[in-house]
């Protein structure tokens, strides 16, 4: 998966489309991913004991990976991601707009 936590990402599809917001979580099996204040949702929850509080609850809820598109760092544009080896042999990403290194 292209998308790794802490990255931030521009939604490009949904109801949430041209918000920017950080990786929280990654589902790579799933291919979703959880995004920082994105794809809220609204669920009833009954309390248990003081582990809960009881209510309506907002929580983010995952969307899809393909959804989201990665900004560069350097260039802080949405960019679509490739991978090159750096001269020591680990894999990195790169930005295929700007092709400066992501990591």
């Amino acid at each position: 998966m292209k998308i790794r936590k802490n990255d931030t990402v521009l939604v490009i599809a949904g109801k949430d489309r041209g918000k920017k917001g950080k990786v929280r979580q990654v589902f790579p099996k799933k291919g979703k991913v959880t995004v920082d204040g994105i794809n809220m949702a609204k669920r009833h929850s009954r309390a248990r004991r003081q582990a809960r509080q009881a209510g309506i609850i907002e929580l983010e809820v995952p969307l899809q990976a393909s959804n989201v598109v990665l900004v560069c760092n350097k260039c802080n544009k949405p960019a679509r991601v490739g991978f090159r080896f750096l001269d020591d042999g680990r894999k990195a990403r790169i930005c295929r707009s700007c092709y400066e290194v992501i990591d």
